[in-house]
């Protein structure tokens, strides 16, 4: 068998059933999926190592794709294929809903011509080999799974092989567990039950205005990658997919960031959402609460059983574009994170102004607590450096967070315990965050300066035009900006080194909003969509040589930066007729 062609990221396209989610490439292929859950072992890595990993693929040298989309606001996925006779199609989709099976299903209309398909596990990141057997009307593989389709399943050389017989339409379906062989009937029953279930969740925020196609992808972004079970969103579907082609920032995103909390939160509260998807991940971030005495109140991210992170390990896969080590878990579950905690605060208090609750006051009070005493500890700041420093951003989402819950505080001393720490705070900064030029340092004693500082206004810490913000601005401008993109500092890489940083790209746009210049916000948030797919995803990162886009994907940080950026330009463009929308 040919091995799988990896794809580029730009080509990729998710399916999910909000417990995990499949990888499809856009000539059909299947070459990322965790059965279960969005952190479990892989059964297909292909996107790692195409030639040991394991895909779902199809074997028509002379397909071509020609083009795909989502049925309505669903996760339900058409990828159409172009073959030397013509075309055909696939409709992919996990099921949702009552009586519906885990698993992925596969819906092949009428090809053309015949038409094979190959199904190549490569159990638990290609560490086990693939033991397959007949059984139960289908093809059990490694005792955990099984293939099932309306054609006949054969095994050779470690892979099951069926055919697409020209002029009929046929389907497959992969399943988490034994089940009786399933009819086109049943396939039909789930797919139906599974639009229906997405159409249930997309009514819970509709959106009108500015860039409405793209908020509607970043918001089906936003859902495929929540665990239902508890409301965790991590922070991408993938590992490993390299910040910088051929190097090692290969890092493991599978997991629910304390820090994107305030984001997401923001992002689907501003939307407009009725609440459910907002509450049920603060509930799970609260619900993490630790213990222990030598250990902070929160760690600074988790996995979906609410515990700290596995550490990190490392895979013996060849990498995405040859980029190593490949790594699952990750070792940053130790690092004091002061703007995750501040991000909790930032979520509450959004939640609680929207639904006038006090949901987790004990956990978000002790959040606020902790916060008074530790402000002053350096920690690894918002990049997760390798060495903790007086971070200037950390500081000061510290100090926003705690004076916008004071307006929450039930006694005045409590108020007044929280806002004394904020006057310290923002004494602090002024005295030790500034550059020579009077900017706003990456950290104490820098004279670097890092995008995350066009967030401060926005947060509400200073005014836009405040002279330090204009002289952020500059020194952005000048030394890490290129067509309206953005870079981030890193100590640890020169500038530049790796791709544009997305979420600080939309963070720069929204900065220019609170001046009101529009015209250059509508230009970054342009730039920034050149980074995204045709079906509206975003990667971490984009390198503007090569068109390319690098990192984990999809990214949720970027798609809820980018929705809150749009929700601030629609109220900006309110009263301005004539503006494009």
């Amino acid at each position: 068998m040919p091995k799988h062609v990896r794809t580029g990221i730009r080509e990729l396209a998710v399916i999910g059933d909000r417990r995990t989610v499949a990888v499809v490439a856009a000539d059909g292929s299947i070459p990322w999926y965790c059965p279960g859950r969005f952190d479990r072992p892989s059964l297909f890595a292909a996107l790692l190592d195409d030639e040991k990993g394991g895909a779902w693929a199809f074997e028509v040298p002379s397909a071509r794709p020609a083009g795909r989309a989502y049925i309505e606001d669903s996760a339900v996925l058409e990828t159409r294929l172009e073959l030397a006779t013509g075309h055909f199609s696939v409709t992919d989709w996990m099921p949702m809903g009552p009586d519906c099976p885990r698993s992925i299903c596969r819906l092949f209309s009428a090809p053309p011509e015949a038409v094979g398909v190959v199904v190549r596990p490569a159990p638990n990141y290609a560490r086990d080999a693939a033991d397959l057997r007949t059984d139960q009307g289908g093809v059990c593989i490694n005792g955990n799974w099984w293939l099932y389709s309306s054609e006949d399943l054969e095994i050779d050389d470690g892979a099951i092989h069926f055919e697409l017989p020209p002029g009929k339409e046929t389907w497959a379906v992969l399943a988490d567990a034994p089940i009786a062989p399933p009819s086109r009937a049943d396939v039909q029953r789930w797919l139906d039950g599974t639009l229906a279930e997405w159409r249930g969740i997309a009514s819970r925020i509709t959106y009108h205005g500015p860039f409405e196609r793209q908020v509607a992808q970043s918001l089906r972004a936003l859902r495929l990658l929540t665990y239902g079970e508890s409301g965790g969103i991590v922070a991408a579907a993938t590992t490993s997919l390299p910040e910088v082609p051929g190097g090692s920032r290969n890092y493991d995103y599978r997991y629910v960031w304390m820090r994107d909390a305030g984001m997401i939160a923001s992002a689907l509260v501003r939307a407009g959402s009725t609440g459910p998807d907002e509450r049920l991940f603060l509930d799970f971030i609260c619900g993490s609460k630790q213990e222990v005495d030598d250990k902070p109140l929160l760690p600074p991210f988790l996995s979906l059983d609410s515990e700290p992170a596995p550490d990190e390990s490392r895979i013996e896969l060849s990498g995405f574009a040859d980029s190593r080590p490949v790594r699952i878990g990750n070792g940053a579950n130790d690092q004091l994170q002061l703007d995750g905690f501040a991000n909790v605060l930032l979520a509450a208090k959004l939640i609680y102004g929207r639904h006038d609750t006090r949901e987790h006051w004990e956990t978000v009070r002790q959040i606020a607590d902790f916060l008074v005493d530790n402000w002053h500890q350096p920690d690894y700041g918002i990049w997760e450096e390798h060495e903790s420093r007086q971070y200037t951003a950390s500081k000061v989402i510290v100090s926003c967070g705690l004076r916008y819950l004071a307006d929450f505080a039930e006694e005045r001393q409590q108020a007044d315990r929280w806002l004394g720490a904020v006057q310290k705070i923002d004494q602090y900064v002024a005295e030790h965050c500034l550059t020579a030029d009077g900017a706003y340092a990456v950290f104490a004693g820098s004279d670097a300066v890092d995008v995350s500082a066009a967030l401060f206004p926005t947060w509400g810490y200073c005014e836009a035009e405040a002279p330090e913000m204009l002289a952020t601005i500059d020194a952005l401008e000048r030394d890490y900006c290129r067509g309206h993109l953005y870079w981030r500092h890193l100590e640890e890489l020169e500038r530049f080194g790796e791709g544009a940083f997305l979420a600080g790209t939309i963070w720069v746009a929204q900065y220019w909003i609170i001046r009101n210049d529009l015209d250059r916000t509508r230009q970054i948030l342009e730039a920034a969509l050149e980074y995204s797919n045709d079906l509206g995803f975003f990667a971490e990162e984009a390198d503007p040589d090569s068109g390319t886009m690098l990192g984990n994907f999809p990214q949720t940080f970027v798609h809820a930066s980018f929705i809150g950026a749009v929700i601030d330009y629609r109220t900006a463009m309110q009263g301005r007729p004539g503006e494009p929308t």
